[in-house]
């Protein structure tokens, strides 16, 4: 089916390989290359459409973004404008990032401007939660460590999302990674930019508190990202997870399954009203996550698991490094069977092959620590 762009068109389905709309007249494809298939999105500034590249042989699918503003207002359009416009500069840089969508093409087309970017295959986080259930730990474990590596990606290049929510996190079909998404709402964080009050911007349920006032900050990514958990994990509004009278976060009270004291106080942290108390940066936040417990990927977020890297201590390699020499001077299989050369005694061919052993050892010992000491610098 060929979708016809036109929002005033009365009958906008046509036949797939047609180039005019038979309804308005309209010209079907964007740059001689773009065909809108059907909308998959609205909202305040404009339309998604889902659509196919007809410019290469494997007719690739798409997203088309189309301007259409529905507010009214000279200022409210002039805003709207510069955010449509801003999204495809953003999108142009951010979009080398593997999690988020690449831009392809930016333009106007018969008054009206267009964003085409990638298409990413996959279901977002809150159809995820609606057809399997709550996550639970391991999956915001899994969860956090993906996306937050994004999110260091953006605020490197001085972008803050300001829109963190499930709807906006693609777990991709391909490879099980996470994709950001959307970024109409993202802000530069410019030294200048930071110490002026802006426009208000976001899902209330997940914003964080100063940037209601239009004070948005790396942080307010951060709180987002700890509301977007809570609703994973519980399944319920971040609104409702929120006991105004006593200005806590009771979340935790509708778990469904165990959860540990120290996620819970990771999370929490994200969640600081007050931008001082929460995390400054994403290091910060990733540092803890990780300082005591491994990445574990689970089926649901990730195809692949991570290797599993363990700091042992000299005192812990020592007593495993004995018990290996036991074995092989007295346990092991291969060693049973063995006999002693005729020009030795079995005493003497011991203690040999003990020196022998203790010298391998040794050696192991010195590189596995070696490559402890390089791996933490």
């Amino acid at each position: 089916m060929s979708y016809c762009l036109n929002p005033r068109c009365p009958k906008p389905e046509n036949p797939q390989d047609i180039k005019f709309c038979l309804s308005c007249g309209s010209k079907l494809l964007l740059k001689e290359r773009y065909r809108a298939v059907k909308p998959i999105g609205q909202g305040g500034f404009g339309r998604t459409f889902l659509a196919v590249d007809e410019d290469k042989p494997s007719k690739p699918r798409c997203v088309i973004k189309q301007f259409y503003p529905q507010a009214q207002g000279t200022n409210t359009v002039q805003k709207a404008v510069e955010l449509f416009n801003q999204e495809a500069v953003r999108l142009e840089d951010l979009g080398k990032h593997p999690q988020i969508p690449e831009l392809l093409a930016y333009f106007t087309h018969e008054d009206r401007q267009y964003l085409v970017q990638e298409f990413i295959d996959g279901a977002n986080l809150a159809q995820v939660l609606a057809q399997r259930g709550v996550f639970n730990e391991a999956q915001i474990r899994q969860l956090l460590n993906d996306l937050l590596s994004v999110l260091q990606f953006c605020h490197s290049r001085q972008v803050i999302h300001r829109d963190i929510k499930p709807e906006n996190i693609i777990l991709r079909n391909s490879d099980k990674k996470l994709v950001l998404v959307d970024f109409g709402a993202a802000k530069s964080a410019t030294s200048t930019a930071l110490n002026q009050t802006g426009t208000s911007i976001g899902s209330p349920e997940y914003v964080a508190p100063e940037q209601i006032r239009g004070r948005a900050s790396f942080t307010s990514d951060i709180y987002s990202l700890g509301a977007t958990c809570i609703n994973l994990l519980t399944g319920r509004s971040p609104f409702d997870s929120y006991e105004i009278n006593h200005d806590t976060w009771v979340w935790q009270q509708y778990l469904k399954t165990p959860f540990s004291q120290e996620l819970s106080q990771i999370i929490n942290k994200m969640l600081e009203s007050i931008p001082m108390r929460r995390y400054q940066t994403i290091e910060e936040v990733l540092q803890d996550l990780n300082q005591h417990s491994p990445v574990v990927a689970t089926p649901e977020l990730s195809s692949t698991s991570p290797p599993i890297i363990v700091n042992k201590t000299s005192s812990q390699i020592d007593l495993e490094l004995e018990e290996m020499k036991t074995q092989f001077l007295v346990g092991g299989k291969n060693q049973q069977n063995k006999i002693p050369p005729q020009n030795s005694t079995p005493q003497s061919h011991n203690n040999r092959k003990s020196d022998v052993i203790d010298d391998e050892l040794e050696q192991l010992k010195a590189k596995y620590l070696g490559n402890n000491n390089s791996e933490g610098q």
